[in-house]
């Protein structure tokens, strides 16, 4: 087996090739009259016309030899057969394909449709042009690839050379479209707010910090699609907004956790986390039926149908049931024990993180699909209390083990918003990189009245569970460290 540079040489020689029959390798513009989709669609009354037409595409095979050959073209939504017969064409540019073309390069043919003996639509080449010349070769088996940095770091041979990794991705545009279009339907206006922050608001993540250069400070790039500016426009008399945006967060990886990913946050004046049940599985259900076509799935070890009943789960008592521990009344020794005991690693050692680690321990025996509800204070800082409770009112849908987005009626009290903010900070000044920073202007934003309102917000994880895959997979071009 030739290495690569040996191969490119071998290119590099046919490259030359093209040039001295004066065929420019890399033309700005080609003939080409439709695509191939549309070549076969309308196969049937250009060959009746035998109108002569251009088409373009990657040549991604080349079969026969000596007087005819059969060459597969691809254009990326679909293929055709372009046939070179000997007698057909000018010798001199048959032999130049012959010599100068190799699997993997771009191609304009021209000339007149046919169908095959075998039936295949076809067109019967009268001369080409070279579209552009690949220097490297395709891979020839790259599903048997096992090198998953190998995979992402050439991407784009991953997905041109397997189809249904290239319908994961057709699909995915489908549902942020579904999802987009089911909001709007309901009256929802989609803004934009920013990804540079002073403080980072509305979740509780460790975050990018960066320099902006011209104000001479530090900022954040944003963990969550703009809760706080958002609430700002419930304020300020809108009563439905999302946004569907990138946001970044500095923790580890893993098969449902990136720095990066696209997520999903809509606010509605006047409901409260009850409606926001109501629409999230009317959401849920419709992205199931739109996008996938179904409604039972099986993923990560766990089957469930959304059409079935959604089912509350009491965050507190769920976990009693399951290890039998009270996170509200525990002490921090008594939740370090337990988690000892049950043999779990945990980051951090106040009593949010603990709680927080002990509940993950307890979600994956769920296969839902379910809304766990009744969340203690301490890990929703940004939700509106149980009256008379220790607990929020807040919901996060539990789907295959996992929680699928998080909800509340959102905390518009300025003096409660302000005591669970010296919380947070008292959990910052003693270490936590992951409790939220404090932000006192939208304190005094809640000062001026906000309206009872249900915030909501969910990732592209939900696609990547439903479509039983990691959440790596599901991204076109993830995050890979420079070639040494």
């Amino acid at each position: 087996m030739s290495s690569l540079e040996e191969l490119k040489e071998i290119r590099l020689k046919k490259l030359e090739l093209l040039k001295e029959a004066e065929m420019n390798p890399y033309p700005s513009k080609i003939p080409r009259d439709f695509c191939l989709f549309d070549a076969k669609k309308n196969f049937s009354e250009y060959e009746k016309k035998e109108k002569e037409v251009s088409l373009a595409g990657r040549v991604m095979a080349i079969r026969g030899q000596g007087a005819i050959l059969f060459i597969v073209l691809y254009d990326g939504k679909e293929k055709f057969q372009a046939v070179f017969k000997k007698d057909e064409i000018d010798e001199k540019i048959f032999k130049l394909f012959v010599d100068a073309v190799d699997i993997g390069d771009f191609i304009s043919v021209t000339g007149k449709f046919f169908t095959t003996q075998r039936g295949e639509q076809s067109i019967l080449v009268k001369s080409w042009i070279i579209a552009s010349k690949s220097l490297l070769p395709l891979p020839e088996k790259w599903h048997g690839l096992q090198d998953f940095e190998e995979r992402y770091r050439h991407r784009y041979l991953d997905i041109l050379m397997n189809l249904e990794l290239k319908e994961l991705f057709y699909k995915k545009a489908q549902f942020w479209k579904v999802t987009r279009d089911f909001l709007i339907e309901r009256g929802f206006l989609e803004v934009e707010t920013p990804t540079l922050e002073v403080t980072t608001g509305g979740a509780e993540a460790r975050p990018f910090k960066t320099h902006h250069n011209d104000y001479d400070m530090d900022v954040y790039l944003r963990i969550s699609v703009g809760e706080f500016w958002q609430k700002r426009l419930m304020s300020a008399g809108f009563q439905k907004t999302f946004e569907i945006g990138r946001v970044y967060r500095n923790e580890g990886s893993s098969p449902e956790h990136l720095q990066e990913f696209t997520n999903m946050e809509l606010y509605w004046a006047y409901a409260d986390y009850e409606d926001g049940m109501k629409l999230t599985q009317e959401l849920y259900r419709k992205i199931a039926k739109e996008v996938f076509g179904m409604s039972k799935f099986t993923t990560r070890g766990h089957s469930f149908d959304l059409n079935d009943e959604w089912i509350k789960i009491d965050y507190v008592e769920e976990i009693k049931k399951q290890i039998d521990i009270d996170v509200l009344t525990a002490t921090e020794k008594e939740m370090k024990i337990k988690l000892k005991d049950l043999r779990v690693k945990y980051d951090g050692e106040n009593k949010e993180r603990l709680t927080d680690t002990l509940w993950k321990y307890c979600r994956k025996n769920i296969s839902g699909p379910a809304f766990l509800i009744n969340h203690p204070k301490l890990v929703g800082p940004l939700a509106k209390s149980v009256e008379g409770k220790n607990i929020v009112q807040m919901f996060q849908p539990i789907i295959a083990g996992s929680e699928m987005g998080r909800g509340y009626s959102e905390l518009n009290d300025p003096i409660d918003q302000a005591k669970r903010f010296e919380v947070q900070q008292k959990l910052i000044d003693a270490g936590d990189e992951e409790a939220m920073m404090p932000d006192y202007e939208f304190v005094e934003m809640l000062e001026y009245a906000m309206p009872p309102t249900c915030g909501f917000g969910f990732g592209e994880r939900l696609f990547a569970f439903l479509a039983d895959k990691p959440l790596r997979e599901t991204q076109f071009f993830p995050l890979l460290r420079p070639r040494k």
